[in-house]
């Protein structure tokens, strides 16, 4: 798995077309591949990304999706936990407004709507919502930012946050 990941990133990191600019404008596409160090909901390290569009040279827009799972195995017990985060996401980039010219450095916050998928399952038979304490739910979120690009097209990422992890850390590519 981690071989193929790699292999995954770098391709992609091929496929990427080069800009002269490192810093966010307009036409843009932003892709971000991370972890979350912690989940609001339920347990786990949630792994997704998000994809953006430069709509203005100021505000992107775009989905994300995020998965986590966690569970128990013990003494011939076992539970799963299965969340999914589907979403749409919007974010504000703040370079210009703060009078940033490093064009290495892509500042912004924004906000997330979406819907938490979760599911349960244990090897006793059970699983549904029965069982399920967490449910599913349209969710909220927000974050607060930044990229920092190592060349014009790939760099990496930290977002602070509500919705579905406190801190997502990643790699981000821009084409």
């Amino acid at each position: 798995m981690k071989k193929f990941f790699s292999i995954a990133l770098f391709s992609l990191s091929l496929l990427v077309a080069t800009q002269s600019f490192g810093q966010y404008q307009k036409g843009d596409k932003l892709l971000n591949a991370g972890i979350g160090l912690s989940s609001y909901y339920g347990g786990g390290l949630p792994i997704g990304g998000s994809l953006e569009f430069g709509v203005t040279d100021q505000i992107s827009a775009g989905v994300s999706f995020d998965f986590a799972t966690w569970g128990y195995n013990f003494g011939g017990y076992r539970w799963r936990y299965t969340f999914l985060y589907p979403g749409v996401r919007g974010s504000y980039h703040v370079n210009e407004l703060l009078n940033l010219n490093n064009d290495k450095l892509d500042l912004y916050g924004g906000l997330f709507l979406g819907y938490v998928i979760s599911s349960y399952s244990d090897n006793s038979g059970f699983s549904g919502s029965y069982y399920n304490p967490y449910g599913s739910t349209v969710r909220l979120g927000a974050h607060i930012g930044g990229r920092y690009y190592f060349n014009n097209n790939v760099g990496g990422f930290a977002e602070l946050g509500y919705g579905v992890s406190a801190l997502k850390v990643g790699v981000a590519f821009k084409f």
